[in-house]
């Protein structure tokens, strides 16, 4: 392979293939970086889905009184 024009060949093969590989990796890091974006914008609207301590302590008092007035009305003697 002491031809020059090989070695031409060669090299601009290589770089046409690092070009499409470079190409090819571009498309993936954008397609990835919108498919992030649209899951924060998607996050982002949505409120919390967990109540805050003190909310969760109401509704656990709130399912008690629940509990005691169900037992009152089947006539539970608690």
């Amino acid at each position: 392979m002491t031809d020059p024009n090989a070695y031409l060949i060669l090299a601009s093969t290589g770089l046409a293939g690092l070009g499409i590989v470079v190409t090819a990796s571009l498309a993936g890091w954008r397609g990835w970086l919108a498919l992030r974006r649209v899951e924060l914008e998607r996050s982002h609207g949505m409120t919390s889905i967990a109540p805050a301590a003190g909310t969760r302590i109401e509704i656990a008092d709130l399912k008690e009184r629940i509990r005691k007035l169900e037992a009152i009305a089947a006539g539970v003697d608690l």
